[in-house]
């Protein structure tokens, strides 16, 4: 038996977006670029470059400075958008689960983010901030700093009857096998469930999203049904400050060796003349 819809969602005036609540029974994920993620330095006026490191995604992020997460809907269909920052959900504020509130964009179409939802009218602005400074951290939430998730759904589609050919009607029909193009595709499916996510043993972040300032930013609510209980894509960006990519090796940058302790640091000098 179904499991009982929640229906009730939210749509962003501005830019056509939904937020959305919906979970649907489980279906298998299909793989595809579905959306385009892109994080967005307000104090800078610019949409950082995305940088690419031993399969993870980068960008830099600036202390101090307000940001902004974009979500460009590539397909033909509308798409749900569960937005996570830090590892907290960008709308309820909950510890961030597939199933939790997001936002629905049109086709074509994108919404901006700029911060955490307080209610139908605002937002909390996004900002990089010290890791002791982020909203998860403040909350008691922090060992996921340092990343953006966004976990993609399509939308079920009503379902259609069924018709058969002539030659299915005889009996007739040839028999269908799994062909090498469709098992390559299940196998994509499943890689682009995981694109981009961290590894658990990821090391602690430098930066962390802060609680800013309120800003007005209208919601409506409308209506979606997800077509799985699991997305169909993921995206993770992580984000860090330039010491930090540049120590890591994701920026080009003189490293500074690490330099061991010596328990004689004078063991050169020698007793000054009176």
């Amino acid at each position: 038996m179904s499991p009982r819809i929640d229906r009730r969602q939210l749509l962003a005036c501005a830019t056509a977006a939904v937020l959305a609540a919906a979970v649907a029974p489980f279906a298998a994920a299909q793989a595809g670029t579905l959306a385009r993620v892109d994080v967005y330095d307000r104090s800078a006026g610019e949409a950082l470059p995305l940088l690419r490191h031993r399969g993870t995604r980068y960008v830099e992020g600036h202390p101090g400075n307000e940001y902004a997460v974009r979500i460009r809907n590539c397909s033909d269909e509308r798409l749900l958008a569960v937005l996570s920052v830090d590892g907290v959900n960008a709308v309820s504020g909950e510890t961030a689960s597939y199933g939790q509130s997001g936002y629905v964009i049109e086709p074509g179409s994108y919404v901006t983010v700029q911060g955490w939802r307080k209610d139908l009218d605002r937002t909390a602005a996004f900002y990089f901030s010290d890791p002791q400074d982020s909203y998860a951290s403040r909350t008691g939430r922090p060992r996921d700093l340092g990343v953006i998730g966004v976990a993609l759904f399509r939308e079920r589609q009503a379902e259609r009857p069924a018709y058969l050919s002539e030659e299915r009607f005889r009996g007739n029909a040839p028999q269908e096998k799994m062909t090498a193009a469709d098992a390559a595709g299940n196998a994509t499916a499943k890689q682009a469930e995981t694109q981009g996510v961290m590894s658990p043993a990821a090391a602690p972040s430098s930066l962390g999203t802060g609680h800013g300032r309120n800003e007005y930013s209208p919601v409506q609510q409308a209506e979606f049904v997800r077509a799985s209980s699991r997305p169909d894509e993921l995206v993770a960006i992580r984000y860090e400050t330039r010491e930090t990519l540049v120590a890591m090796g994701v920026l080009p940058g003189r490293r500074q060796p690490a330099r061991a302790p010596d328990p004689f640091p004078n063991a050169l000098s020698f007793v000054p003349d009176p």
